[in-house]
């Protein structure tokens, strides 16, 4: 089954909860199904990891606010995703969004993008994991990663800042007609999941 025309996904859920697994075995579904169209993976969180070890003062200010575990003001991800947007988008690829956006006033400058470039209502997936298993997820990857905001005291910081900032964001689209919405249970085996993804966006 293909396409017929670029369509856009946007992952989103809690810390941990295979956001980054699950774009990425979507984008290998979709690079199956069509190999003659490319896939832009707009995963604001590697960019900003690669951008706050960069030496300049926005950096420095921004490595703060992950290692308090915080979010990020508006600003600093749609700087990202835009920027990626308009040095790589052609009109012709599908669009995968990696755990953006999170808060409400970046999802609605995002909805901008999407009649912009005559995407039609975007898939949102969100992948609803609660945060005990997060912290389980998140500590075995840990061990591994050196990630600062992957810290116990990082972590209990970041579940505040989502249920503060970024739930109200995921019931915004839950509610929101311009978008297709799927609530997807993400507490099963990974593959069950992607199964899942695929046969709900119709790719089956």
């Amino acid at each position: 089954m293909t396409m017929s025309k670029p369509q856009a996904f946007v992952f989103l859920g809690r810390y941990g909860a295979g956001k980054g697994t699950q774009s990425r075995l979507l984008i290998e579904t979709i690079r199956h199904l069509e190999p003659n169209r490319e896939v832009i993976d707009i995963e604001t969180g590697a960019e900003f990891r690669q951008f706050i070890d960069s030496e300049n003062y926005t950096a420095g200010l921004s490595k703060a606010v992950v290692e308090r575990g915080d979010l990020m003001p508006e600003f600093m991800p749609v700087y990202l995703w835009a920027r990626k947007m308009v040095a790589s988008y052609t009109g012709a690829e599908h669009l995968v969004f990696d755990g953006t956006p999170r808060l409400l006033m970046e999802a609605k400058v995002l909805a901008s993008l999407f009649p912009f470039y005559n995407l039609g209502k975007p898939w949102v997936i969100y992948l609803d994991v609660d945060h005990d298993e997060s912290v389980k997820r998140l500590a075995l990857r840990a061990k591994t990663s050196g990630r600062r905001d992957d810290s116990p005291a990082a972590l209990l910081e970041r579940k505040k800042a989502y249920e503060d900032g970024v739930l109200p964001t995921i019931e915004w689209y839950r509610h929101n007609p311009e978008v297709n919405f799927l609530d997807i249970d993400g507490k099963r085996p990974i593959e069950e999941i992607h199964a899942d993804i695929v046969k709900r966006l119709g790719l089956a």
